[in-house]
């Protein structure tokens, strides 16, 4: 049977697909993939093309905290994750908490900050929580960072570095709109005043079931040797120095199933592990110096394309 609370989910993307988001299907998708995942996504493209919308309109159909980082080469670890302010009339300190304690948080242009501001979200990306002068403080459930990247090729941008590449579930681009939705856009305007009027379309604990639900999806046999087939691919590729790592392949796995509940399936096929292949793997592949210059997007790719495709 497929699972229960996959219609609740699947109304919102539905929603936010046809009426609000247009022309963003597949980094809308990808995006979803993530949540239900428990993973994080950066979303890599020019300025302008909806990357920020995308994240705002997500936190108001879900009816989420939201918080916004406006990353800078001047943001402090601090303007992150909060500060100890002193109170004068009880004689302590009272721990302010910063953006970072919200349910989505969106680090807009995040390869803009410096790589010790960017080193703040390392911990909270992974275990949940943030340690402050000696104090660890949890976060919310669920918790989803959205981050945006420039081209490298911008002036004032700092690559991020391998370790915080791989704390991204997954990377995807968002891409012009079709030639006539863009014209669309242009003769009606903005969307942003009909964001601000969203109103939630589930609640955070029919987001937390669906995530439960996401992980009783049935992985088989033949899909795990699949994917072990392509992380082992990737580390045995000629143009690489390493490939996927076992957190790669365990974020493969969980990428493919929360594809297939979004698919109403309470099994993964493996046009799931297709799917998912390029965007959770492409970014954690480290080139050889004489092949830097290869999209790594081609690289893997050219994997998915080369094995052969289990059988049911």
């Amino acid at each position: 049977m497929p699972p229960v609370h996959v219609c609740p989910i699947r109304q919102v993307l539905e929603t936010l697909d046809s009426e609000i988001l247009q022309g963003k299907q597949r980094a809308l998708r990808l995006t979803f993939i993530a949540l239900l995942a428990g993973g994080h996504v950066l979303l890599e493209d020019l300025p302008g093309l909806g990357k920020t919308t995308l994240a705002l309109a997500l936190s108001s159909v879900l009816g989420l905290s939201f918080g916004r980082i406006q990353c800078t080469s001047d943001l402090l670890p601090s303007d992150i994750t909060g500060l100890s302010v002193y109170e004068r009339d009880s004689g302590r300190f009272r721990f302010i908490k910063g953006p970072i304690f919200n349910n989505i948080l969106l680090a807009d242009e995040v390869n803009r900050a410096m790589p010790k501001t960017q080193s703040a979200m390392l911990e909270a990306m992974e275990e949940r929580r943030v340690t402050v002068e000696g104090t660890t403080y949890p976060l919310p459930d669920p918790f989803l960072v959205i981050a945006t990247q420039n081209p490298v090729e911008q002036i004032g941008t700092f690559p991020l570095p391998e370790s915080q590449l791989d704390r991204f579930l997954l990377v995807t681009g968002v891409g012009y709109p079709p030639e006539q939705l863009e014209k669309e856009i242009i003769r009606s305007g903005g969307i942003h005043d009909r964001i601000r009027d969203l109103k939630p379309l589930v609640s955070s604990e029919d987001l937390l079931t669906a995530r439960q639900s996401v992980r009783e999806v049935q992985l088989g046999d033949k899909l795990v040797d699949y994917i072990f087939s392509l992380v082992a691919a990737t580390r045995q590729h000629p143009y690489l120095i390493s490939g996927l790592s076992t957190r790669g392949a365990l974020n493969l796995a969980a990428a493919a199933r929360a594809a297939a509940y979004l698919d109403d399936r309470d099994f993964v096929i493996p046009e799931d592990v297709q799917l998912v292949a390029v965007p959770v793997g492409a970014h954690r592949l480290a080139p050889r110096p004489e092949h830097e210059t290869l999209a790594k997007t081609e690289v893997m790719q050219s994997i998915v394309d080369s094995l052969p495709v289990p059988r049911a």
